[in-house]
């Protein structure tokens, strides 16, 4: 099968590369912007590849939604196969994709847009073919992960490691996706459609880590508890989805805990099958070209769907999940929360909330901050 390569990046590159070996797949050529064309194998138009008979799939690493939408359903309207890592993509404009594959008989599919080499998704589809999924999650962006686990391990600031994690490839010169949650939100949502076939796009909610500091890191030492950023998604009480991301303590009995580095954990819990943990590197050049091959092997061994017929796009659900929080704000603002614990430092107070719903939360805390307020929080489980 000859596979055209949508971008020329870190991925795209490690694609093109994979696939001079891989059983059963040849490289085709690889669409890159005009005056890239250094080589012959490198085409500057999209026609270059839509219009080729030879090319039986494409692969596209583009990120961003536009143009990256319009040359996926160029291709997929061509009759070729379309592997993609692009969440940002497949949260905005999954279910029309997988519709239009439908139609001419063509597979798109996208487990390497969550998890990296971490093959969650993948897994994720199979179980839901067979058995109920109960609830999604874990940690799932290797940024943050390096991050939260050098301030955690090193008594490193906030500042120093994100320079670090920049200099060794983890965060982008713009690190805000990242940090702010956001990266790990597209991944739960892409999650809850392929396990729930309900894809929520209103009534997120999440939190990043910027405004962790030190002094909080100590105190999750005295509590004996890690900070992780997770994500979750699951059927509330009231059958609807939830989904969100937040910096969340666990105990040293969590598998989270155990996570170091740039590494991703992502679980789901089957009805039957049980509680399902995968661990391993989640971005970089060859994990995510891993993930793209095994989709493109997929592809040669018949497997057309990913993003299931019925998915519906839904509000999610805030009040679906909660538990107790850590908080550090203002000691005058402690009467603004359900207080279990408190510990107060001159004007900052650190609080452990009795069990509030995400919603409650992540309200209070934007209202706070509106008026003016510093804080930070995550959730507690275990």
């Amino acid at each position: 099968m000859k596979v055209a390569v949508l971008g020329f990046g870190t991925v795209g590159q490690g694609v093109y590369e994979m696939l001079q070996h891989a059983n059963g797949l040849e490289p085709g050529p690889v669409l890159v912007r005009p005056g890239k064309d250094d080589a012959p194998f490198k085409v500057t138009d999209i026609e270059a590849v839509t219009g080729d008979p030879a090319v039986d799939a494409v692969v596209e690493v583009l990120g961003g939604t536009e143009p990256a939408r319009s040359w996926t359903e160029a291709a997929l309207r061509a009759g070729k196969h379309v592997v993609t890592a692009n969440k940002a993509l497949v949260a905005a404009h999954g279910p029309e994709l997988a519709a239009v594959a439908r139609e001419q008989g063509v597979a798109f599919l996208f487990s390497a847009a969550c998890g990296g080499g971490v093959p969650f998704l993948h897994n994720l589809a199979l179980a839901a073919q067979s058995d109920r999924i109960l609830s999604v999650g874990g940690i799932l962006n290797g940024t943050t992960n390096y991050m939260l686990d050098a301030m955690q391990s090193r008594g490193a600031d906030y500042a120093a490691v994100l320079k670090d994690a920049q200099t060794l490839g983890y965060a982008e010169a713009d690190p805000s996706a990242d940090v702010s949650g956001l990266d790990a939100l597209r991944k739960i949502m892409l999650a809850c459609a392929v396990a729930f076939e309900k894809l929520p796009t209103e009534g997120l909610y999440t939190e990043g880590i910027e405004d962790l500091t030190p002094a909080d890191v100590q105190s999750f030492r005295q509590m004996d508890l890690t900070c992780r950023l997770v994500a979750r998604g699951g059927i509330g009480p009231r059958g609807a989805v939830f989904a969100f991301v937040e910096p969340t303590l666990v105990p040293a009995s969590a598998a989270e805990c155990a996570v170091k580095d740039n590494y991703n954990l992502a679980r789901y819990e089957a009805e039957r099958a049980g509680d399902i943990v995968l661990m391993g590197q989640g971005a970089g050049r060859f994990p995510t070209a891993s993930a793209v091959l095994r989709d493109l092997s997929d592809v040669l061994c018949g497997q057309r769907v990913m993003m299931p017929a019925g998915c519906v796009r839904v509000a999610a659900d805030g009040e679906g999940c909660g538990h107790p929080y850590y908080v550090r704000l203002p000691a005058e603002l402690t009467g603004q929360l359900p207080v279990d614990r408190i510990q107060k430092d001159g004007d900052t107070a650190r609080v452990v909330t009795s069990s509030v719903t995400v919603k409650w939360m992540h309200d209070t805390a934007a209202r706070l901050r509106a008026q003016g307020a510093k804080l930070f929080f995550a959730g507690i489980e275990g």
